[in-house]
C-alpha cells in the first residue's frame, strides 16, 4: 500500500478552497455572459424589469435615507473633532462631501441593498429551484435566465446609481445640519468648501462604482438561488452566503475600483 506524501496532502488541503473558489467564480462569470446575451434577445421582458426596478429602487428608500443621514451626520461629527485640533474646521463639508460622493453613499447603500434586495433574490429563486418551478419553466419553453436572472440584474445595476445619489444628498444634508446647526460652523464656508474641492469627476465615479455593485448584488443573489439544493434548509444556506459574499466582494471591487479611479 502506497501511503501519501505528508507534504503532498497538505498542499492538497490548502489548495482544495482555492480550486472552489475559482471554480465558482468560473461559474458566475458564465451566469453573466447568459444573461447578457439574453439581454438584448426577444421577447423585451419591460414590465419583467420595471417591477423589479421598483422592488430594487423604490421599496429601498427608506432604508437608504435612514442610513445615508445618519452616515453623514456621523462623518461630519468625527471629522469636526479632528479637523478642531488644528483649526480646520471649516474643512468639514468638504470631507463629508468627498466621503459620501466618493466612498461611503456608494458603498454603503450596496450593503443595504445586500441585506434587502440581495437576500431576496436568492431566497425568492431558490424556492422556485427546490420547489422545481424553474424546471417549470423549462416545460414551457421559458429560459429561467431570461425571464428571472436578467430582470434583476438590470435593475440592480440601473437602480443602485439613484439611491446612491439619494444616499450622497441626504448623507451631505445630515452633515450639513449636524456642521451648521449643532457645531456651529459658519454655512457660507460649509457651502463653500463643497463646491471649491467636490468636482463632477467625483460623483459620476462614484456612480460607476454604484453600478458595479449593483451587478455584483444581484448576480450573486441570483447564482445562489439558482443553485440552491436541499429544501428549505438550503434556501437559508444559500440566502446567508449570498449576502455574505456579496458584500465580502463589495469590499474588495471598491478598493480595485478607488485605485483605478483616483
Amino acid at each position: 500500500m502506497v501511503k501519501c506524501n505528508p507534504m503532498i496532502r497538505l498542499l492538497e488541503l490548502a489548495g482544495k478552497p482555492f480550486i472552489i473558489a475559482v471554480e465558482e467564480a468560473g461559474r458566475i462569470m458564465l451566469l453573466l455572459m447568459s444573461a447578457t446575451i439574453w439581454m438584448f434577445r426577444a421577447p423585451f421582458r419591460f414590465q419583467l424589469i420595471f417591477k423589479q426596478m421598483e422592488f430594487v429602487g423604490v421599496n429601498s428608500i427608506f432604508v437608504v435615507l435612514i442610513t445615508g443621514a445618519f452616515t453623514g451626520m456621523v462623518f461630519a461629527l468625527q471629522s469636526y473633532h479632528g479637523f478642531r485640533l488644528f483649526g480646520g474646521e471649516s474643512l468639514v463639508g468638504s470631507t463629508v462631501a468627498l466621503g459620501m460622493t466618493r466612498e461611503l453613499g456608494p458603498v454603503f447603500t450596496a450593503l443595504m441593498v445586500t441585506g434587502r434586495v440581495g437576500s431576496a433574490m436568492t431566497a425568492e429563486i431558490g424556492t422556485m429551484k427546490v420547489t422545481e418551478q424553474i424546471d417549470a419553466l423549462h416545460t414551457m419553453s421559458v429560459n429561467p435566465i431570461h425571464y428571472l436572472v436578467m430582470p434583476r440584474i438590470v435593475a440592480a445595476i440601473l437602480m443602485l446609481p439613484v439611491l446612491t445619489v439619494v444616499s450622497d444628498f441626504i448623507g451631505i444634508l445630515g452633515g450639513y445640519f449636524v456642521g451648521v446647526e449643532l457645531l456651529k460652523i459658519n454655512s457660507g464656508i460649509f457651502v463653500a468648501k463643497i463646491v471649491e474641492y467636490v468636482e463632477l469627476e467625483d460623483i459620476f465615479n462614484g456612480l460607476i462604482k454604484a453600478a458595479c455593485f449593483g451587478l455584483i448584488l444581484s448576480l450573486i443573489g441570483c447564482y445562489k438561488g439558482i443553485n440552491t439544493a436541499g429544501g428549505a434548509e438550503g434556501v437559508g444556506k444559500a440566502t446567508t452566503q449570498s449576502v455574505v459574499l456579496s458584500s465580502i466582494t463589495i469590499f474588495i471591487s471598491d478598493y480595485f475600483l478607488t485605485s483605478f479611479m483616483f
